[in-house]
């Protein structure tokens, strides 16, 4: 019993150090010789993520999965991370008040993303369930500043319609303060906190704002309503006439700064010439300043702006991929941050001193950074001229002879790969594969005509991108027929299937995450609230003569592609039945179809051990195909 006890304390104290070894990056700056572990050992790889800031403290929260889920921390200010959540499944996301001293967070079971709302003490973690409605989604949490409560939206009433509520702490009560149909969310508290900011979202590609009266419930339309039209990321000024966002609503069809003036509602370009789409504006509480993301070419560019001065200030000096920017009035800048040879880390911008500091430190699992390999940003043309953008990975011992080549296929379809770190992507490298990734039409971050280029009947262009993706492997030399594979997951596990059905003698492996088998099934089974948003983009239910013509299960004896499919038991997303249509039909054509189905995921794969698995798996089923 005595060693019991011993080998029970060894391992809760080794469980306790990871996030520590974590935070110092122990290791990380150790010369190592060319020594490339299993993939295992990539995936274990480190990442911080979701940074966020005590306005009176100056404390640093943000999360990482580094004991197997996501889970919240506090960064102490001797630099230890002091885990804060311990949700067997981690957390799906959380939101700090303004104080620092508490925080909402969602955390859901399974992969359903039906994330319950907790709060939490963030000096000692304790946690406190405020609502317990399974088959309910509750998020876009927004406090108000003294931190007496918090505005959010849930589709609590009947699983469909998102509508927004407002949770008094001190009452324990929640009322329904915006009662309308569809998909609403909660955008921003207006400074003096007498508006509400409110999306109502009829589209992926579409969504307008409207400003609720606190006081009295009354709620104006503040933006007009145009198809495919995005109004993003709105901040109220004091005055509150004065909105700053961002829009598409110009005649390149990009996301662009913009200013509108909510009694006119004229909306004003701030920056017409400017051809880079911007992907996120940020302003301090106070309204003094601002920040915003470019992303140029899928690469992102920080600019900073003093709002009361009307006067540009300076950003940092960065290559690859920023995100999730958290802005303080005293001027620092949070903001994740990774490239293709860099995990994902919490960086802090101080414009002040021009200062730029890397706040944490993940682990490496050992292996040398200096191994890892960067892509090159290339265009290829696709069969009606059209130039695709993709980026181009080579194994580093390539010696210009045909190699296994991989193409990745993003999700969305509403997405864009962008240069961030992969941790299978680097062991698939130093492995001898290379990898295209391209960003095939759909794609967003190339302008509105871009990303609508493949709606409804348009499905099957796309699929040939990634046809002419693979003939430009071919025609440069960098692989041949019988050596290039293809994978995606959630839309990108369509595409595989789609490019198996269209082009049978093209790939000689392929993975399928998630993916999309039958439109019909998909949209009738996938979970309500999603319906209407997925119509929009895919075609509707009415319209079933189309959804078949396109869905792979029907041209699913075509297959001549070895297949592997995986999926979580509980993706509210799409649906189980879709692998398992594809699995039974493959097999009963007679094909070679391979499977790995987790009973407590959904749509992704968050658990450590089911990671390892999956690229465990995924590794061994291309080594067998592409390269024996």
């Amino acid at each position: 019993m005595k060693l019991l006890h011993i080998e029970r304390f060894r391992s809760i104290l080794l469980l306790a150090l990871l996030p520590a070894l974590f935070a110092i990056g122990i290791g990380g700056d150790i010369p190592s010789e060319k020594y490339i572990p299993d993939i295992g050992t990539f995936m274990k790889i480190g990442r911080a993520q979701s940074p966020s800031m005590a306005h009176n403290t100056g404390e640093l929260f943000f999360t990482t999965a580094m004991t197997g889920v996501n889970q919240v921390y506090r960064l102490m200010p001797s630099g230890w991370p002091y885990q804060l959540t311990l949700f067997d499944d981690g957390i799906d996301w959380y939101k700090l008040s303004y104080a620092g001293d508490k925080a909402i967070v969602g955390a859901s079971v399974g992969g359903s993303e039906d994330a319950q709302l907790y709060l939490m003490d963030c000096r000692t973690g304790r946690v406190e369930q405020l609502t317990d409605n399974p088959g309910t989604r509750y998020g876009t949490v927004v406090w108000k500043k003294d931190g007496s409560g918090f505005y959010y939206r849930s589709n609590v009433e009947n699983g469909i319609d998102f509508k927004i509520y407002f949770f008094d702490l001190k009452t324990g009560q929640s009322d329904k303060i915006f009662d309308m149909e569809g998909t609403n969310s909660v955008a921003d508290l207006s400074y003096d906190e007498k508006y509400l900011l409110i999306y109502h979202t009829y589209s992926s590609v579409g969504d307008i704002l409207y400003r609720l009266d606190l006081a009295s419930g009354e709620y104006e339309l503040i933006t007009p309503y145009r198809e495919d039209i995005l109004y993003e990321y709105p901040s109220l000024m004091p005055d509150n006439k004065t909105l700053y966002l961002i829009s598409n609503d110009n005649n390149e069809g990009i996301l662009k700064l913009a200013r509108l003036n909510t009694e006119t509602k004229n909306l004003e370009i701030l920056e017409p010439d400017s051809h880079w789409p911007v992907d996120r504006l940020i302003l301090s509480p106070n309204r003094k300043l601002a920040s915003w993301l470019n992303n140029e070419d899928g690469y992102s560019k920080i600019y900073m702006w003093d709002m009361e001065g009307d006067s540009s200030l300076p950003g940092p000096d960065i290559s690859g991929y920023a995100l999730s920017p958290f802005l303080t009035d005293s001027g620092l800048l949070l903001f994740e941050f990774t490239n293709s040879r860099q995990t994902l880390d919490i960086w802090q911008w101080d414009f002040r001193s021009r200062q730029l500091t890397k706040l944490t430190h993940s682990i490496y699992a050992g292996i040398d950074p200096n191994l890892f390999v960067e892509p090159s940003l290339i265009k290829y043309e696709s069969f009606d001229g059209l130039e695709i953008p993709a980026f181009l990975y080579l194994p580093p011992d390539y010696n210009g002879k045909p190699a296994p080549f991989l193409i990745h296929v993003h999700g969305g379809p509403e997405d864009q790969f962008r240069p961030y770190f992969q941790r299978h992507f680097q062991y698939l490298l130093l492995n001898g594969y290379g990898i295209l990734a391209p960003n095939i039409r759909g794609s967003t971050g190339y302008g509105k005509k871009y990303v609508n280029l493949d709606n409804y009947k348009n499905r099957l262009n796309s699929v040939k991108d990634i046809k002419a993706g693979a003939e430009y492997l071919i025609e440069n030399g960098y692989s041949a027929p019988g050596k290039i594979g293809i994978k995606g997951g959630s839309y990108g596990g369509y595409m595989v299937l789609a490019c198996l059905t269209e082009f049978p003698d093209l790939f000689s492996a392929a993975v399928d995450m998630y993916g999309i088998a039958n439109f019909v099934t998909f949209l009738e089974n996938t979970r309500d609230y999603r319906r209407k948003l997925r119509e929009a983009e895919y075609g509707p239910l009415s319209d079933s003569l189309f959804l078949e013509s396109i869905s792979p299960i029907n041209k699913a004896s075509k297959i001549k592609t070895p297949l592997l499919v995986m999926h979580g038991e509980n993706d509210p997303r799409v649906p189980i039945g879709e692998a398992r249509q594809i699995i039974r039909a493959i097999h009963d054509s007679g094909g070679v179809v391979d499977s790995l189905i987790f009973p407590d995921e959904g749509h992704g794969f968050s658990k450590l051990s089911d990671r390892l698995a999956q690229y465990r798996k995924m590794v061994e089923f291309f080594d067998k195909y592409l390269k024996n």
